[in-house]
């Protein structure tokens, strides 16, 4: 009897935004391949892969890589992250030879990564391909940050050659420019479409029918804000972390309304949250006005506003408002704004059809 495909999936926990990306395109694939087989190796808790892969799993709960050290979800510590590059990178050729003992032992079809590009050097000594997918990668990144440092060329021409070792490159619609890899290959949007419970969402808020609902999600980071000191904001409550642990009148937990984060931003009036990738996508392709909060010298970041600029309703908030909880004469101009059409989550289905050749299936019998 043929024994199913194997496809070995590394997901960056730096945030949640990569789970965003890339569980889309496990749940399009395991409609297409029932029986597929998938190993997903990520550091983010097993709980949240299952509330957004759809199939079966096995998990194995280690990071491939760390992108950047924070300080917050909007602050980067560029020290500490410069160290841990020097520290990985100082054994490179004993991690590549780790996992690609790993992959002989696995024998994956293949090897799919958002963003990782450690596994992809993996595989290819191991002799297994590997496609990549993300929105950014961390050698442009790497390159922005770090290039005038004297010990950065050697570590970025690794990280380079390693993104060049796969099959092609998936680069998610919106996305950085990402000249220096090849063979990129351009898809469309990458998001999960949440079922509108606005109804349901009031009636176990106890919310009136004029109160406006906010989740607040800077993607999987804390973001320390005194909420517990802002005003009451009339007429709107926030949705936030039952992990903050705040008391406000105009705050509510959102994971003890019982339903998913995509029903949830699909069902509120705006989310307010900083620029990253998931939620952007999300709130445009679920028609979600958005306040977002800049970051510091992010450079994904501007991609992602301008795309949203025009394919969603979006506001920036200063620094100053949002600590201040000053957020009601932005969230009605951002409410005044008018909607433009919802764009197609499209990106899965796309990249579904470059990945299941090399599972067993061709693109004509998907």
């Amino acid at each position: 009897m043929k024994q199913p495909a194997h496809l070995f999936v590394d997901i960056s926990a730096h945030g949640f935004g990569h789970l965003a990306q890339a569980a889309p395109v496990l749940n399009a694939l395991s409609k297409r391949l029932p029986e597929l087989r998938l190993t997903i190796r990520s550091g983010l808790p097993t709980d949240k892969l299952q509330a957004r892969v759809t199939a079966d799993f096995t998990h194995l709960q280690e990071r491939s890589d760390f992108g950047y050290v924070m300080h917050d979800a909007v602050n980067l510590d560029l020290e500490a992250t410069a160290l841990a590059y020097r520290r990985q990178h100082a054994d490179w050729d004993g991690l590549v030879d780790r996992d690609a003992r790993l992959f002989r032992e696995l024998q994956p079809n293949l090897v799919f990564s958002d963003v990782a590009y450690l596994p992809l050097a993996g595989a290819a000594r191991a002799g297994i391909p590997s496609v990549s997918m993300c929105s950014l990668n961390w050698a442009e990144l790497f390159a922005h940050f770090f290039a005038s440092e004297d010990w950065a060329a050697a570590i970025h021409r690794q990280m380079l050659d390693a993104y060049a070792g796969a099959e092609c490159f998936l680069r998610a619609t919106p996305g950085m420019a990402m000249a220096d890899l090849p063979r990129l290959r351009p898809i469309g949007p990458l998001a999960a479409l949440g079922n509108d419970c606005r109804q349901l969402l009031r009636e176990r808020l106890g919310s009136g029918k004029d109160e406006r609902l906010v989740l607040i999600a800077f993607g999987g980071f804390d973001k320390q804000l005194p909420i517990a000191a802002w005003p009451a904001i009339p007429g709107v409550r926030c949705l936030i972390p039952q992990a903050w642990q705040l008391t406000h009148p105009s705050v509510s937990d959102f994971e003890p309304l019982g339903l998913s984060i995509a029903d949830v931003l699909r069902s509120v009036d705006a989310v307010l949250t900083k620029p990253g990738y998931g939620t952007f996508a999300e709130a445009a392709c679920n028609g979600t006005p958005l306040l977002y909060l800049r970051r510091e010298d992010w450079p994904e970041q501007d991609f992602l506003i301008d795309w949203l600029q025009t394919h969603g309703r979006c506001r920036e908030i200063s620094a100053g408002e949002l600590l201040a909880g000053r957020l009601l004469p932005s969230l009605e101009a951002l409410w005044r704004q008018a909607a433009p059409p919802i764009p197609t989550p499209s990106g899965a289905e796309d990249a579904a059809a470059v990945l299941l050749p090399w599972l067993g299936m061709s693109t004509r019998q998907a």
